[in-house]
C-alpha cells in the first residue's frame, strides 16, 4: 500500500514539474487541446448571441455569424432603437442602418458605418472567440519562456505573445490554469515607437464560465478592465 502511495506521489510531482517547465509552444498546444480538442475551429460555423453590458449605457445585443469555410461574417447589433448590420461575404462588404442601405452621409458618420468598421468587427470577434486557437495564425510570435504569475490571487501559467509589425504592435499575455490549461485571463499593452511595452496602457479581461459552441469551449463572460487603474469597462456575455 505504501509503495502504491509513493508511486502516485512521484507521478503527481513529476506531472507538476512538467506542467511548470513547458515551452510557450507546448503550453499553447495544451490550451488548444482543452478548448478545441477535436480541431473544430478551422470549420467553425455558428451564430453567437452576445450581450454587452457597460456602465451607464443600455445593453447592446449582438447576433454574430461566423462561417470560416464560406468566408462569411455578419454582426447585427441593437442598442436602444438603433440597429446596425455589417456583413463581409467573401471579401465583399455591405452595411445597413435599421435595415436600410440608403443612409445619409450624416448618419454614416454618426453611426460609424464603413467597410473599415466591418473589417474591424470581423477581426475583433473572430480573434477573441477563436482564442487560443487563433494564436496559431501566421505572424504570431510566441515567447518560448512560460512565466508563473499570480493575478488577482490566483496562480497561472502565462504565455507572452507579440505580432509581426504588419499585423499588430500590441503585446498580449494569456493566463492559463496550471492544472486544466483553460484560458482564464488575457491582457494586452500598447508599445512605444521603439516597440517597448507601455505599462500603464491597455486592458485585462477576466473570463468566467464556459459555453460549448461547435464543440469548442468558449468563455461565457468576458469582463474588461483598464490596466492602469483597474477601472471596469464592461462585460460581454455569450448567451
Amino acid at each position: 500500500m505504501k509503495a502504491i502511495s509513493l508511486a502516485l506521489l512521484i507521478t503527481c510531482f513529476l506531472s507538476h514539474l512538467n506542467g511548470q517547465n513547458l515551452t510557450g509552444a507546448q503550453l499553447l498546444e495544451k490550451a488548444i487541446e482543452y478548448h478545441d480538442k477535436n480541431g473544430y475551429w478551422a470549420s467553425f460555423n455558428e451564430e453567437l448571441h452576445v450581450t454587452m453590458e457597460t456602465p451607464d449605457k443600455a445593453p447592446r445585443i449582438s447576433n454574430i455569424t461566423i462561417n470560416l469555410l464560406e468566408d462569411y461574417f455578419q454582426v447585427i447589433a441593437t442598442r436602444d432603437s438603433v440597429t446596425t448590420r455589417f456583413t463581409i461575404n467573401k471579401g465583399k462588404c455591405t452595411f445597413a442602418l435599421n435595415d436600410s442601405t440608403n443612409i445619409s452621409e450624416e448618419k454614416l458618420k454618426k453611426h460609424n458605418l464603413s467597410c473599415k468598421r466591418a473589417e474591424l468587427y470581423k477581426n475583433y470577434y473572430t480573434y477573441l472567440y477563436g482564442l487560443p486557437m487563433k494564436l496559431k495564425d501566421p505572424g504570431t510570435i510566441i515567447e518560448e519562456k512560460v512565466e508563473k504569475k499570480t493575478f488577482k490571487g490566483k496562480d497561472y501559467l502565462v504565455l507572452k505573445v507579440s505580432y509581426d509589425h504588419n499585423i499588430g504592435h500590441d503585446i498580449w499575455y494569456f493566463y492559463f490554469n496550471p492544472k486544466s490549461y483553460a484560458m482564464e485571463v488575457y491582457q494586452f499593452f500598447k508599445t512605444d515607437e521603439n516597440g517597448q511595452q507601455i505599462d500603464d496602457s491597455g486592458e485585462y479581461i477576466i473570463l468566467t464560465e464556459e459555453k460549448v459552441l461547435n464543440g469548442i469551449k468558449m468563455p461565457k463572460n468576458r469582463a474588461w478592465y483598464y490596466n492602469k487603474n483597474d477601472a471596469y469597462l464592461g462585460t460581454d456575455i455569450l448567451n
